[in-house]
C-alpha cells in the first residue's frame, strides 16, 4: 500500500506512532556501540582511521568528480555513502583505497598519506570489494582466488592457507569441498562472498563495499548484511556504497550523502534520514527515505525499521 493508504488505515484503527519515552526513538542495529580491532569497546572517542582533508579529484582537463571533501571515519564505524548516480561515491571510495590519488588535498589512512603508499601497500589496511564480483574474481578455484592476495603480500604458503581458511569460514563458505570449485559455477551471492573472503584474507581493518547487494535476492541480501554486521561487530570499520536505503536504515551507524562531488549531509543514520524527509533536500540529492520512515514522520518521529514502528504503535480512542 502507499504511505497515504497506511495513514488512512492507521486512522481507521485508532493507531498512532508514539515511542515509549517522549523524544526518544527505539534502538536499531544502527545504534549499536562502536567496537575496535579485536572487538574491544572504546572507553572514549574511537581513533580516526581515515582522514580526508579538502580532497578533490578530476580527470585530466576535466571537471572535478570530487570537490573539496573533508571527512573523518573513526575506527569501528559502519558508514553508508549514499547519493544519486554520478554524485562521486565510487570516486571517493577509490581515493580512500589508493586506487586514485587526489589532485588537491590529502587522504590519510592510519595517519599515512595515500599518495606515498599506493593501492598495493594499502591493501593490508583497506580492502575494497567491487560492485560486480566478476570484475574481481579471476582464479580457476575458490582456494586459489582467496589465497592470491596474501601470496602477493609475501606470506609463506602455510600462512596463506591458514588465512584463506579463516576468511572462508568468516563468510560462511568454510566447507572443504568448496575450495576446489570454480567460483563462476556459484551464485552471485556466493561469488560476492568469495570476493569478500579474498579481501579478508589480507586482514584489513577497513572494508569498503561498493553496492554489495546488487542483483541479489532477498535471502542472499540478508545473508550478505548479516556477514557485514558480523564483521563490524568483530572490529572492522565498514564503508558501504549503496542505493538500498532500507538496508542503510537497519544496519549503519552513519550516513554520508554525496551531491555533485561534495558532501551534502553527514551524521547519524537517524539524523540524515530526518534531513531527507525535507522534500527539497531529498529532491536535490536524488534520494527518498523508505516508506516506513515517511509513515512515522506524520507523528513527528524518525523511525528506521519495521520493528521500531511495531514497537511504537499505540492505540487511542477513535
Amino acid at each position: 500500500m502507499t504511505v497515504e493508504e497506511a495513514w488512512r488505515l492507521a486512522d481507521e484503527h485508532g493507531l498512532s506512532v508514539a515511542p515509549a519515552e517522549a523524544g526518544q526513538q527505539p534502538a536499531t542495529e544502527s545504534d549499536t556501540p562502536l567496537v575496535g580491532a579485536g572487538g574491544a569497546r572504546f572507553a572514549g572517542p574511537p581513533p580516526a582511521v581515515i582522514d580526508v582533508q579538502q580532497a578533490s579529484f578530476e580527470y585530466q582537463r576535466g571537471s572535478p568528480v570530487v570537490s573539496d571533501v573533508t571527512l573523518t571515519i573513526q575506527e569501528g564505524e559502519f558508514v553508508a555513502i549514499i547519493g544519486r548516480n554520478g554524485s562521486g561515491k565510487s570516486t571517493l571510495a577509490a581515493l580512500l583505497t589508493g586506487l586514485s590519488s587526489p589532485t588537491r588535498g590529502r587522504v590519510l589512512v592510519d595517519g599515512q598519506d595515500t599518495r606515498r603508499l599506493g593501492a598495493g601497500q594499502l591493501a593490508a589496511t583497506v580492502g575494497y570489494v567491487f560492485q560486480n564480483p566478476d570484475h574481481q574474481i579471476f582464479a580457476e578455484t575458490v582456494g586459489a582466488e582467496v589465497t592470491f592476495g596474501v601470496r602477493n603480500l609475501g606470506f609463506p604458503p602455510e600462512e596463506c592457507e591458514r588465512r584463506a581458511t579463516q576468511a572462508l569460514d568468516a563468510v560462511g563458505l568454510g566447507a572443504p569441498e568448496i575450495r576446489n570449485l570454480d567460483p563462476f559455477s556459484l551464485t552471485k551471492g556466493d561469488r560476492q562472498r568469495i570476493a569478500v573472503a579474498s579481501v579478508l584474507a589480507a586482514r584489513p581493518r577497513i572494508l569498503i563495499f561498493d553496492e554489495p547487494t546488487t542483483g541479489m535476492d532477498a535471502e542472499e541480501t540478508e545473508r550478505m548484511m548479516r556477514m557485514l554486521r558480523r564483521l563490524n561487530q568483530h572490529g572492522h570499520t565498514i564503508l558501504m556504497i549503496t542505493h538500498a536505503l532500507p538496508l542503510v536504515a537497519a544496519h549503519t551507524h552513519r550516513c554520508v550523502v554525496m551531491r555533485e562531488g561534495r558532501i551534502a549531509a553527514d551524521g547519524s543514520t537517524r539524523e540524515v534520514f530526518r534531513t531527507l524527509l525535507d522534500p527539497d533536500f531529498s529532491a536535490s540529492v536524488g534520494l527518498e527515505v523508505p516508506s516506513l520512515t515517511r509513515f512515522a514522520a506524520r507523528w513527528g518521529h524518525t523511525l528506521l525499521t519495521v520493528d521500531e514502528v511495531k514497537a511504537s504503535l499505540k492505540r487511542h480512542e477513535v
